[in-house]
């Protein structure tokens, strides 16, 4: 697992801004959603083209929040980024065309297609059937047009968002970014996202702390819904 605890001047830092260090202590759980980025084969299997392996370890976690969100009355929301192979090239070229290799572009196109194995949400999770399930085209699930995740949840009268999933510091923390730039309520789980490093996970946390939102254990935010 990733460490969590934050550096001490980032949060010094962020109470001499705010007058203190959290702002969401206090949640409408009708109003919250838990979204899970990115916990899929591609990323979760031991060998695969994008394995993530510390995002294993922050399945219990997402489970346990999941399942937490539930009984308080809060939805949950599942979101599989899609790369589509009909479009080739021509689709997210700065994805497929900039900065991937031509060779590893292929595999993502082949990875990441709708309805393929490595497409799929890891076994291990936990979805249930009156959850939220999305595609994304693009890293950030709220970037307006990638998905219709920000669509769905405004539907549902909700306006605040606790992000987990993989990669930390890239569609974890990129949609973490847009939902707070449109107008969500925005947190992330410091030990319910994973990625490749422990500078990489705390920086993009960090990140968020300061000026996009906030940043709770599993154990915080479990303790946060059932009061």
């Amino acid at each position: 697992m990733h460490p969590t605890e934050l550096p001490q001047d980032i949060k010094d830092r962020v109470i001499a801004r705010r007058g203190k260090l959290h702002l969401y202590e206090d949640l409408d759980p009708a109003r919250t959603a838990l979204i899970v980025i990115d916990m899929q084969n591609t990323f979760m299997e031991p060998g695969a083209m994008a394995e993530v392996p510390l995002a294993r370890e922050i399945v219990p976690n997402i489970n346990r929040l999941a399942a937490a969100c539930r009984g308080a009355g809060a939805a949950v929301a599942w979101v599989r980024v899609t790369v589509s192979p009909q479009d080739g090239g021509d689709y997210w070229p700065g994805l497929l065309a900039h900065v991937n290799t031509e060779e590893r572009a292929a595999l993502f196109l082949e990875a990441l297609a709708d309805g393929s194995h490595g497409h799929a949400i890891w076994p291990d999770l936990e979805v249930k059937e009156d959850d939220i399930i999305v595609n994304k085209n693009r890293y950030s699930a709220f970037l307006p047009g990638a998905s219709p995740l920000a669509d769905a949840l405004r539907e549902r009268d909700i306006d605040t968002v606790i992000i987990t999933g993989t990669l930390t510091n890239v569609c974890c923390e990129s949609s973490a970014r847009d939902a707070m730039m449109t107008d969500f309520k925005t947190i992330m789980v410091s030990d319910g996202n994973a990625c490749l490093r422990d500078d990489e996970h705390l920086a993009a946390l960090s990140n968020v702390l300061q000026v996009f939102g906030d940043v709770f254990t599993t154990d915080e935010l479990v303790n946060i819904l059932a009061s």
